[in-house]
């Protein structure tokens, strides 16, 4: 009897733990579907206008004042995506202005044509309403960051319609090495919620058609190459847009002007580049690389550099969708050199730069499924597996703490862009705060 009694109160504990993520998660999942939804929408909106009043363009650098300005009244100047991965963490507290002032400058940059994705929104508007959503349940320390992560896969479900890809890779994004499996139930929930909400709302989900070839040895072995290729383009882009940031903070300490003056530089690439394919999203560019095997090979290159100007200067967005087109072009370009199908290496391009670029195999391969489906899952895998050791411990996230080495099974907890093979990860304790300086 003493036993049975035992169970049931073992039971009741599991059956708790499960009501109270189910709740927490319908909650997250309703929230951030409905304000993923109408930022998706606002985000297109603003996309579609800018496209068919193109003197748009010209008001670049003062969208940039006033994103500046809303930020600093909002006091929420220098947040972002590290500070969500620091809210897991460390338990740091959001403030819940940040969702206002990320939503507003990411429309506003992608209105007046600045280089930018969503999902740097996506991870922050999400993450600080399963925070604060996590406060309104009394949670714990520890439970706030669960919390938190719910609502990173539900907004990033949300924008892409990508429920599995966006459960793992916020699960997976915060300590590359660890999967906190604890999560899984509250944000798979989250994320199907919201997804749910989306597809009710209109939002489409991110599909693309390609052909994989069939299975054979000599094409794994050109798309080793191409994922090798795609890890170098990937260490390009993120200290493009690391080391473009610092310049411009190092230079230009005013950050109104440092707003304008990137706004101009924006202006004046778009006059250069005689096409406004490299403002915004770029989803059309992707589109076309990936369906139609159809890109400009310079394309990757200026992508990145309007990018890396674009939030450089204090404009608002994310690094993600612009990761995906610099590897769906480039793998479009590379790809048949190597011997490889145009759209089909713009497909491997596209998730082996994701994946180097976030340091999250298992996240891009089920990505692939979801965005390409599963026919070429093999290549996808090799060449995620291989851009992302061959990318070093790089990344988009100086927050993101890289537990277990690249190369051997050891231990290092280090974070990215404060680390290279070879070295002693205890003398890089304080590399964190150095290289966000830089």
């Amino acid at each position: 009897m003493k036993k049975l009694l035992e169970t049931l109160l073992h039971t009741r504990l599991y059956l708790r733990a499960l009501a109270k993520w189910v709740a927490l998660a319908v909650l997250v999942g309703l929230c951030c579907g409905g304000v993923g939804s109408l930022f998706h929408l606002g985000v297109e909106w603003a996309t579609e206008y800018r496209l068919s009043h193109p003197v748009l363009i010209w008001c670049l650098p003062l969208a940039g004042l006033v994103i500046v300005g809303f930020y600093k009244l909002t006091k929420t100047e220098g947040q972002g995506t590290d500070d969500i991965i620091d809210a897991v963490h460390m338990g740091k507290s959001l403030s819940i202005l940040l969702i206002p002032a990320i939503f507003t400058g990411t429309i506003l940059t992608h209105l007046c044509g600045g280089s930018a994705g969503r999902e740097g929104a996506a991870l922050q508007m999400g993450g600080d309403i399963g925070y604060h959503v996590g406060e309104l349940f009394h949670m714990d320390d520890r439970d706030m960051r669960t919390a938190t992560l719910c609502g990173m896969s539900a907004f990033f479900s949300a924008l892409f319609g990508t429920p599995l890809t966006a459960t793992v890779f916020s699960m997976m994004v915060v300590s590359v090495g660890v999967l906190y499996h604890a999560a899984f139930i509250p944000c798979f929930t989250a994320a199907l919620v919201a997804y749910g909400i989306s597809i009710w709302a209109g939002v489409s989900p991110t599909r693309f058609t390609v052909a994989a070839p069939g299975l054979e040895p000599w094409t794994l072995l050109r798309v080793v190459a191409l994922g090798a290729l795609c890890a170098v383009a990937a260490v390009l882009f993120c200290n493009a847009i690391r080391h473009t940031a610092g310049f411009f903070r190092r230079r230009i300490e005013n950050p109104f002007l440092r707003a304008a003056c990137g706004g101009f530089l924006i202006v004046g690439l778009t006059l250069l580049a005689g096409t406004s394919d490299y403002n915004g999203v770029g989803m059309d560019v992707i589109r076309r690389a990936v369906e139609e095997g159809s890109a400009v090979p310079a394309a990757f290159a200026l992508k990145l550099i309007f990018t890396a100007v674009t939030l450089g200067t204090g404009y608002k967005g994310g690094e993600v969708v612009p990761s995906f087109f610099v590897g769906a072009t480039f793998g479009c370009v590379a790809g048949p050199l190597l011997g490889l199908p145009a759209g089909f290496s713009a497909a491997v391009g596209l998730v082996a730069v994701f994946c180097a670029c976030v340091n999250c195999p298992v996240a891009s391969m089920f990505l692939s499924v979801e965005l390409f489906g599963s026919e070429g899952l093999l290549y996808f895998a090799l060449a995620c597996g291989i851009s992302y050791m061959l990318s070093g411990y790089n990344g988009l996230y100086s927050s993101q703490t890289i537990l277990y080495s690249k190369l051997k099974a050891q231990y290092i907890n280090v974070h990215t862009n404060a680390y290279h093979a070879g070295e002693q990860p205890d003398d890089h304790s304080d590399l964190r705060t150095k290289s966000a300086k830089e």
